[in-house]
């Protein structure tokens, strides 16, 4: 893989195995007796040959179309040649399931490298979050439940803006967890396109440069939503009195929507601007142009893996949840009273020890739908499996990038 066109995955330089042979050429046909054919004078005029339905005894297979003589070699009677595996899924247009099961591979295979990159990354997240809950959330204010209707409007609106002001540190904590663990895990599953492992240092080094357009693009994202939201809330809040506030949720409505559109249109752009190198808004264009036409398919996948991986992560966190508040007995007895429960050092590390292992397995799988559905999209679009083969020095697809230049 090289520049052209614009996929650029880390270890993409030729195997140490490959040699310089070049394309293969078919042989040289011959009739049933093995002599040399004689060929007619009258031919067809190029470009107009069409391959025979009927193979003929002794001759080589045709070519497919666009592979020339350098495609694979074809297996079995005729039939449609295997597609090549050189690493967690094979190289042709992915079905859902084989999106998955790659990433889910992809973490089988690679574990060493994988679980200390989310490992790390979740209980760095996980112990600034818990540290955070205890010195610098504020402490709810209390419910009076004999309130009157405005004073109860009032303590609402209290609870929310001391749970915003609590949840922007644990919201930026883990985004900062998602973008580091995100960066990695796309070096580390593009290599496992190719059959190629990779070490931890050589993910780092080669996601480091991008990781400040990757912060950019990630901020963008949702500061874009929020914006739209609001915008779409705006004429129902300055015509509240009129409105009575059906216009604010219709307008809210309408802004999600548009939010959910956008979303799955650049879903591909953190992949795209990884591996291609490009910048924030060349890579939402570019995810922009890989998801067009295939929006439904690419928005039933992701929501089936989101919806998978909440599903996962609560048959981990639920069982941690209850054995924390069976241990902090503060926490237990706040919710038995029907009071604000205020949770101890002991709650806090049960579930962050749920919340590690949660992240540890949700973080590979959910990046490696992402990057995986990228490389299907440009299978799809750009004949991406043929360049991935010859990086990946599979035999019959021609020599790797870079062997023409150096005669290797």
């Amino acid at each position: 893989m090289n520049d052209t066109p614009g996929w650029t995955s880390p270890g993409s330089a030729p195997s140490d195995g490959e040699n310089g042979t070049g394309v293969p050429r078919p042989a040289t046909p011959g009739d049933a007796n093995g002599s040399a054919p004689q060929w007619s004078k009258d031919q067809p005029p190029a470009g107009q040959w069409s391959p025979p339905t009927t193979p003929v005894p002794g001759q080589a297979p045709a070519p497919r179309p666009g592979q020339g003589w350098g495609g694979p070699p074809h297996h079995g009677n005729w039939g449609k040649p295997p597609a090549a595996k050189p690493g967690v899924i094979p190289l042709r247009p992915l079905g859902m399931g084989e999106i998955l099961d790659g990433a889910v591979s992809t973490m089988r295979t690679y574990w060493r490298t994988v679980l200390t990159i989310t490992v790390t990354v979740a209980v760095i997240s996980q112990v600034a979050d818990i540290l955070v809950q205890r010195f610098l959330v504020p402490t709810p204010p209390a419910v009076d439940p004999n309130a009157s209707p405005d004073e109860a409007i009032a303590q609402l609106g209290e609870s929310l803006q001391t749970s915003l002001i609590g949840s922007i540190p644990a919201i930026l904590i883990l985004l900062m967890a998602t973008l580091v663990s995100a960066a990695l895990l796309t070096v580390v599953i593009s290599r496992a396109v190719l059959g190629r492992p990779v070490s931890i240092g050589a993910a780092w080094q080669e996601a480091r440069p991008r990781l400040l357009r990757l912060l950019g693009l990630t901020l963008l994202l949702p500061l874009m939503s929020a914006a739209i939201v609001f915008g779409a809330m705006l004429p129902g809040i300055l015509l509240g009195e009129v409105t009575d506030g059906a216009l604010i949720v219709l307008g809210a409505i309408a802004g999600v929507v548009v939010v959910v559109w956008l979303m799955v249109r650049f879903s591909l752009a953190s992949p795209a601007l990884m591996l291609e190198r490009q910048g924030v808004l060349q890579s939402m264009k570019r995810s922009a142009k890989l998801v067009q036409g295939s929006w439904w398919r690419i928005f039933g996948i992701t929501l089936l893996t989101q919806l998978l991986l909440f599903i996962v992560g609560m048959i981990i966190t639920v069982p941690f949840a209850m054995l924390a508040l069976a241990v902090d007995g503060e926490g237990l007895s706040g919710l038995a009273s029907g009071s604000t429960p205020e949770f101890g050092w002991p709650f806090l590390i049960i579930t962050g020890i749920g919340g590690v292992i949660t992240s540890a397995i949700t973080y590979p799988i959910s990046a490696g739908v992402t990057v995986l559905l990228y490389v299907d999209q440009r299978i799809r679009r750009e004949a991406l499996d043929l360049e991935l083969a010859r990086a990946a020095g599979v035999p019959g697809y021609g020599p790797a990038p870079g062997e023409h230049a150096t005669g290797s």
